[in-house]
This record gives structure tokens, sequence and C-alpha cells, in this order.
């Protein structure tokens, strides 16, 4: 069972306002809108927030950023919705982070799921937000079976005196960067590529709970990492960094069943902090995944398990001296 633990970091609720439960802040001065699921927040998401941040402060107005929550598809095709890259509250943290001044959270159900593009424009953007403007993807598609798009979205903005305006997708060498592509190399192992696509490190965020300790007993102690992120790389050993109350941390983080030293077959997030040497349990770490080192695999005994860490460790600290990590 993953398990995340929620920071009194969070932002407070007024930068956070849902939908429809809450009104408007007041204090939102004719908000400039990013529209979308933004999940991962990748370089296409920050090129818009960007924007979004830059319009805002051009015209004294507050940059928000609008999310759904759960993901849509959980409610219109439950059967086919991808696991997310980050959770609720991380989704939020970055988006803070990244300048926006609030997010809205709206409620998504499936009574909301059948509205029409103009329903959802007139009675969200308009009626309740305020927007002045609103800035989306160049394939955002929203309403009643996905049949509002930006072409609508900006025949609507004309009648209902509000800018729209859209940001074209953003290329990573041959291709363009998504939500859709990321999730594939991270089943597919390949860390290091979707950092590329982020713009940084995959992350997970998680809480340090109380492994069996065999890691201690063979001279490398390891963090038990359980998380509420639903995308986990697969299975093998990966060069990480550990950040823990603000503090970055080398790391090599072994995901798996630990088949050297466990008959069980649960799964185990375990990281082996370089240089750290204090009591962690209950701490919130963040865990940003740099580059598959090997497969996870069984050895014949403890000493060879504890070599193949070593050369694990070496192999992580040069690419870390590379990287100038």
């Amino acid at each position: 069972m993953w398990l995340h633990v929620v920071s009194s970091e969070f932002p407070s609720r007024m930068n956070v306002t849902y939908f429809p439960d809450d009104s408007r802040p007041s204090h939102w001065r004719q908000p400039v809108l990013a529209l979308g699921n933004f999940d991962g927040f990748h370089r296409g998401h920050m090129k818009i927030i960007g924007r979004v941040c830059s319009r805002a402060s051009d015209t004294g107005s507050t940059p928000v950023a609008m999310i759904f929550d759960p993901h849509p598809p959980r409610i219109v095709r439950p059967d086919k919705a991808p696991a997310l890259l980050m959770t609720k509250e991380q989704k939020i943290r970055t988006l803070m982070s990244a300048g926006v001044q609030g997010v809205v959270v709206v409620r998504f159900t499936e009574e909301l799921s059948r509205w029409k593009p103009e329903a959802f424009v007139r009675s969200v953007l308009v009626n309740w937000l305020g927007v002045a403007e609103v800035w989306v993807g160049a394939n955002f598609l929203f309403g009643c079976d996905r049949s509002g798009d930006f072409t609508v979205l900006r025949t609507l903005g004309k009648q209902l005196e509000f800018r729209a305006e859209k940001i074209d997708a953003v290329r990573y060498k041959e291709f363009v960067i998504s939500s859709t592509r990321i999730r594939r190399l991270i089943r597919e192992g390949r860390v290091d590529e979707v950092g590329a696509l982020l713009g940084h490190h995959y992350t997970i965020n998680g809480v340090v709970v109380r492994g069996d300790g065999r890691g201690q007993k063979i001279g490398f102690p390891t963090a038990n990492i359980s998380t509420e992120n639903e995308l986990i790389p697969p299975y093998g050993v990966y060069a990480t960094m550990a950040s823990i109350d603000g503090i970055i941390n080398r790391s090599v983080t072994n995901i798996g069943v630990r088949p050297s030293v466990s008959e069980g077959d649960e799964a185990s997030v375990e990281t082996y902090l370089f240089d750290v040497d204090r009591d962690l349990y209950g701490l919130t770490m963040k865990l940003g995944f740099i580059q598959r080192l090997r497969d996870e695999k069984k050895f014949k005994s403890v000493d060879l398990l504890r070599e193949q860490i070593e050369v694990d460790r070496l192999c992580a600290l040069k690419l870390f001296d590379r990287m100038s990590l």
C-alpha cells in the first residue's frame, strides 16, 4: 500500500479554491488563467504557465491555474484512465512554485462530464471565475465528449468578452512532448529521457517507514519509502536524488522485491543515501530519478550482494560527478 503524507507546507486555501464548493477569492483581480491537467508539469506546461504569469504581470492581473480532480478519464472512461505522474498535492505545489498566485481545483463529476463546452465556459470561467484571459495547450479539449477545442474556446471568448490564446506544442528532438509519452518512458525505466522531457527529474513523494533493517546489517542502510504516487518506475536500481527537509542527497534506489534477502513478493522502494547518518523515520522524502543503473537480480550470497551495491554506488558517483550533482 502506498501512503502519502501531506506536509504543513501545502498552500493555504487563500491560494487554492474548489469549484463548485467555494466562492472565487475576492483578491483575485481579472484572472489570467492557465487551463489544463498539467500532469507531470513538463516543458510544454512550463511554457503555458510562463506566458500566463508574464501576461498577468503586464496587465496587473492575477495569474491562476485551473486543474480537474479527479482526472476526467477516471470519470468518463475509468477502464482506460492512465496512471498519473503527480498527486494532486504535488501538482498544486508545483504550479504555485512556477509562479501562479492561485489554483482552482474543479471537482470533476459525472454531471460535469455531460456539460457542453458553452455551459462550462459560461458557468465556470465567466460567471464564477470572471476570467480576463484563458491560455491552453495546442491540443486542449473540453466539454461533453471532448467536443470543445481551441476554436470553440476562442469563439466563446469573443462572445463573452475574454481573450483566449493557445501555446503551440513544445518539441524535443523529433517528437512533441506529452504526458502520454512521458508515462510510457517511465514504464520502460528510461528515467533519464523522462528528465529531458520534463525539464526536471521525475519525482515521487513519500514518507520514510520502517523496513526489516537488512540493509543496515550489510553496511548499506536504506530508507524505505511509502508513497501515494501512482506511477513507479519498473523494478531495478536507479541513481537518484533524495531531498529531505530541503537538503538534497545523492542516493541509489532499489525498486522491487529484494530477491536476494526476501522470500516475499511485496514490492518496496528502498533508498541508500550517501553520507547520511541520521534517523529518517517519519520524515517526508522527495525522490528524483536520474538514471537506471541495472535490473534487479538475485545474488547467491550476501557478500555478492554487498559487492554489487558498492559497484552501484561507484557507478552513481561517477554519474553525479559528470552531471556536477
